[in-house]
């Protein structure tokens, strides 16, 4: 009986939720990416929130073989192109109002953003 005494009570719930929101950020450009993560992560740090992230997902090569010459003549030479995509995730812990203050920095150009807020 002494011991179920000493369990700590619930506290009662707050009117905001804390949800688990997950911040994933594409680029094919790493210092841009780089910077509009570690904004984030110190705008979301000021307020106190729990971050964990970013995370380095493995980058896409994506690949594209072409011959050089238009026609089909001549010697079999190859062009080679390569685009990369690079992408970060970044989890937090916080209210939904939160987010939509933290995320409304200035965003670089060619990096996307997607915040999703996964169900339990």
């Amino acid at each position: 009986m002494s011991m179920l005494a000493n369990k700590p009570k619930k506290e009662a719930a707050s009117h905001e939720t804390v949800s688990r929101i997950r911040i994933t950020l594409s680029s094919r450009k790493v210092k841009a990416l780089e910077a509009v993560c570690s904004t984030l992560i110190d705008k979301s740090k000021k307020r106190g929130l729990k971050v964990k992230g970013p995370v380095r997902l493995p980058t896409k090569h994506l690949r594209i073989c072409t011959r050089k010459s238009p026609c089909g003549e001549g010697t079999n030479t190859w062009d080679k192109f390569e685009m990369r995509i690079h992408k970060r995730v970044i989890d937090l812990h916080s209210p939904a109002d939160v987010v939509r203050q933290i995320t409304s920095i200035n965003i670089e150009s060619g990096v996307e953003v997607e915040v999703t807020v996964p169900e339990k």
